[in-house]
């Protein structure tokens, strides 16, 4: 089962599922991971050659004679050692490279496509700083991880224990010195990583929040100016950084306990091993050949369990971001409904929802717009129009109650079932870097430049294709043509035109244009869109007086609903916010 991240933020895969995706991963690669391994145990045994011919010469040099031709042979099979190790070591991390690239690769495709099966709802509630991060940062640590630190934790356990089996043959009695370190290195290394490794989790999950929270308040800066929370948002970022600074001091204060005590556990068996070697030797137990050897194999021990230690904080950091990345995947999202959407009504019955547990911003809401009719949302801001607009299109799960297309409820038919139903357009709009055709065409992939043009101008966008150098070949983005607010959100809505959806709900859609301008396009689009069920979410009067229906929700509840003329007769709610638009001159 998958662990919290935070109160509200994604939550971090357990242990069996970091096991089982690296399983996995590697079972697909399992030929290069054994090409891997064999050039780094290849490695690993040349690079046991030089203790065994450094003893060799030793015993040959301590004799009355010096046998020349026997130190020559020697250095010589010193030199091919080397050159074999050089050569292995070389192929193998130049494979393991290339490996890891392709484990990465695919980590970030599943990443993506996690990502992108996540329910929109889920997405906003858990908030864009805590994403960011784990696309950005998490994918950042994991790829140095995998492409330094894991290849030479790798090899120097490959080289250890290739070391000790060394030893063992050539000396066994020597080995004992291994033993007093063991029992401290192994429960020293189990006391550490219990601790790290939430620890470190916990580093990286106030950082999501400390990051989010600068995020939030560079974007809503003005707000917060308008509404004098300065000093309050100082206040709460300080908060999420001394938090991420205490969780960065835990884990710091765990290393400076960590490694003296380790490092002190292979220095201790070399002084060990040079005494009882002497001593053995002494009594005629050792030769000097193979007492040289092992205490060269139980210095050589040093360089590899060194690497091991260095290099054990950023395992810690990688695993810990690779659970995050997995993460993403553990989220609970509804289950999803086999069956098709008979027809395009759309339905909703009894609608409560509640952003903070206990306080619901919908109180039973019910929406019946007759397939092909138009339906104005009007009422006062923070009436609740707005999380219709989200609970109809199945962005948000209604918290009781349920919306139905075509007899599906909403949020169980598949995203990319739902969204050639039913489409919710606002006044955010996105522009990305490429083409206009290619920004064109996301909506429709095998529509051609005739029915591209055709979408841009029911939607007012004539101008703008006539005034890009290149037409639909213009590239857009941030280093290329810029686009207006305005016209970034003609280019979305004549994407929603070519997505064709029988069922739309428009959220502020023309709120970016001047009010002549939008009043302009809301006609053009209400010719485009003849047959289609509209749902608007209307800031303008203007554009409910054109509605077939229109429904005033005031504190979470629709209190009024009829035609424009008959709700001007009531004299209720309507007929007063009319009076007031009015008076406005609008």
């Amino acid at each position: 089962m998958a662990e919290s991240g935070g109160d509200r933020g994604f939550p971090v895969a357990p242990m069996t599922t970091v096991r089982r995706y690296v399983r996995t991963a590697f079972k697909r690669e399992r030929g290069a991971t054994a090409l891997v391994i064999a050039f780094f145990a290849l490695a690993s045994v040349a690079g046991l050659v030089g203790p065994q011919v450094l003893g060799e010469v030793v015993s040959t040099t301590a004799g009355k004679g010096h046998a020349i031709g026997r130190v020559d042979l020697a250095a010589a099979i010193f030199l091919a050692a080397l050159v074999v190790q050089g050569l292995a070591a070389t192929a193998a991390s130049r494979m393991g490279g290339h490996l890891a690239a392709r484990l990465l690769a695919r980590l970030r495709v599943d990443f993506v496509d996690a990502v992108l099966a996540l329910p929109v709802g889920v997405v906003e509630d858990a908030g864009t700083g805590e994403l960011q991060t784990r696309a950005s940062s998490d994918v950042e640590q994991l790829t140095w991880s995998v492409r330094r630190a894991a290849p030479q934790m790798v090899i120097a356990i490959a080289q250890c224990l290739a070391i000790v089996a060394a030893l063992a043959y050539t000396a066994p009695l020597i080995c004992a010195v291994l033993v007093p370190t063991l029992p401290v290195l192994v429960l020293g290394t189990r006391w550490y990583l219990r601790r790290a490794r939430p620890g470190y989790e916990q580093t990286m999950s106030t950082w999501d929040r400390a990051n989010g929270r600068v995020q939030e308040t560079a974007a809503g800066g003005r707000t917060i100016e308008t509404m004098r929370l300065a000093e309050r948002r100082i206040a709460e970022v300080e908060g999420d950084i001394a938090n991420w600074v205490a969780a960065e001091r835990y884990t710091l204060r765990l290393r400076t306990i960590y490694f003296p005590v380790t490092e002190a556990c292979y220095v201790v068996p070399l002084v060990l091993a040079l005494a009882f070697g002497g001593m053995l030797h002494a009594h005629g137990q050792l030769s000097i050949a193979a007492t040289a050897a092992s205490v060269l194999y139980v210095q050589l021990l040093i360089s590899p369990v060194d690497t091991v230690l260095s290099y054990l904080d950023e395992i810690q950091l990688g695993t810990a971001s690779l659970r995050r990345l997995l993460g993403v995947g553990e989220v609970e999202a509804p289950s999803l409904s086999e069956r098709l959407p008979e027809g395009s009504r759309v339905v909703a019955h009894d609608l409560r929802y509640a952003y903070r547990s206990g306080r619901d911003v919908l109180h039973g809401v019910d929406l019946a717009p007759r397939p092909g009719s138009r339906v104005a949302l009007v009422g006062p801001s923070g009436a609740g129009k707005s999380t219709l607009a989200l609970l109809l299109t199945g962005v948000h799960p209604p918290r009781s109650g349920k919306v139905e297309v075509g007899g599906v409820e909403a949020h169980r038919i598949p995203p990319e079932r739902l969204r050639r139903q039913i489409v919710l357009v606002t006044q955010e709009y996105h522009v990305f870097n490429g083409t206009l055709r290619e920004n064109l065409s996301l909506a429709a992939p095998e529509a051609d430049d005739g029915t591209l043009v055709a979408a841009l101008e029911s939607v007012d966008g004539g101008p703008l294709l006539a005034r890009l150098p290149a037409g639909l070949d213009t590239s857009l983005g941030a280093a290329a043509e810029q686009l207006s607010p305005g016209e970034a959100q003609q280019l979305a809505l004549a994407r929603l035109i070519l997505a064709d959806p029988h069922t739309l709900v428009l959220d502020e859609a023309t709120a970016l244009l001047d009010p002549r301008a939008a009043r302009h396009l809301e006609r053009s689009l209400a010719r485009v869109l003849e047959g289609r069920t509209v749902i608007a979410v209307a800031h303008r009067l203007t554009t409910a007086a054109d509605a077939d229906e229109v429904a005033v929700v005031e504190g979470g509840r629709i209190v009024e609903r009829g035609s424009h003329e008959e709700l001007l007769a009531a004299g209720g709610s309507y007929a007063g916010l009319w009076r007031a638009w009015e008076g406005r001159g609008a």
